[in-house]
């Protein structure tokens, strides 16, 4: 289509020639025209093709791709183009250009828990073709694989982990269900050259009922756990208090076994001494009656004493 187009450019330069010459007088004669047409359209069109296979048979392969040679007679090249200038057999040979970098993509999927609660997933995904292989890959799945093959398999990953966690598990053990997911992915994917990079596992929702349930747990084992402590303490202190009135009982006990006849003779032996000491030379007036509960005057011994 390109060949012909050249072409009728050609002639029509040729035409608008014999045009400027028809105008100023001259005559044109068809053999003559004819003969230019051929003549300057010929070289025009030789010139177009030569430059169309020389820009053909030149590949610029851009940072990060790699190069996928289809030959009509052989096939798919087994030997992908690396990056920068490439050169290849014109209109015998095709370039496709594969991205080897790092991809991302997201991926959803619902399943049931281990607890059989309905778990909605979202997963975020970090992939690449492996850049040796990329003629493999393009031969064998196309530009594609994301949707054909990351894509069914990170589905089934999630399904098949989401089976073996409960529901509360799937959020306390979050990085053991990203693990087990990204296992499954690599092992489902890794035949068909493409490798993982990481996976993350962007979110988990679950049913409102389900989160609610979550919520009341939770406050029902904060409150729990405060009552333990409480009781803790309750129980610390009566032991404390156990063992204050132990060792009083225990140092009562020791004093009264030290109790004997010669230590309380020997404690009024010290009263009266004591009593003595402290006595005035005074008699006394009165004395206390044990029973009565009076007074007893005595006589006054100080008064009868010849001065």
């Amino acid at each position: 289509m390109g060949y012909i187009l050249l072409a009728i450019i050609a002639t029509g330069f040729m035409v608008m020639a014999s045009r400027e010459k028809w105008l100023q007088g001259q005559k044109v004669n068809p053999e003559e025209l004819s003969s230019m047409i051929f003549k300057y359209g010929f070289t025009f069109l030789i010139l177009a093709v030569l430059a169309l296979i020389g820009t053909r048979g030149v590949v610029v392969v851009p940072p990060g791709h790699r190069g996928i040679i289809f030959n009509k007679i052989s096939g798919i090249r087994q030997a992908a183009l690396a990056e920068g200038f490439n050169v290849v057999i014109p209109v015998i040979e095709y370039v496709t250009l594969m991205d080897v970098r790092v991809q991302k993509d997201t991926y959803e999927a619902s399943a049931a828990s281990k607890d059989m609660q309905t778990v909605h997933t979202k997963v975020a995904l970090n992939f690449h073709p492996a850049p040796e292989s990329a003629p493999r890959i393009f031969q064998e799945v196309g530009l594609g694989y994301s949707e054909r093959i990351i894509h069914p398999a990170v589905q089934e990953a999630v399904k098949a982990t989401t089976a073996r966690f409960t529901a509360e598990e799937l959020i306390t053990r979050r990085e053991d269900v990203k693990k087990l997911i990204r296992e499954l992915v690599e092992h489902q994917i890794k035949s068909f050259n493409i490798k993982v990079d990481e996976l993350y596992i962007t979110d988990f929702d679950f049913s409102k009922q389900f989160a609610e349930a979550i919520e009341m747990k939770q406050i029902a084992e904060q409150q729990a756990l405060k009552a333990k402590r409480d009781l803790d303490r309750i129980r610390i202190e009566a032991e404390q208090k156990v063992a204050s009135a132990r060792a009083e009982a225990e140092a009562l006990k020791m004093q009264k076994e030290a109790i004997s006849a010669q230590l309380i003779q020997l404690r009024q032996v010290e009263m009266q001494k004591l009593a003595i000491e402290k006595w005035d030379g005074k008699m006394p007036e009165v004395m206390m009656s044990g029973q009565g509960g009076g007074a007893t005057p005595l006589l006054n011994l100080n008064a009868l004493t010849p001065k």
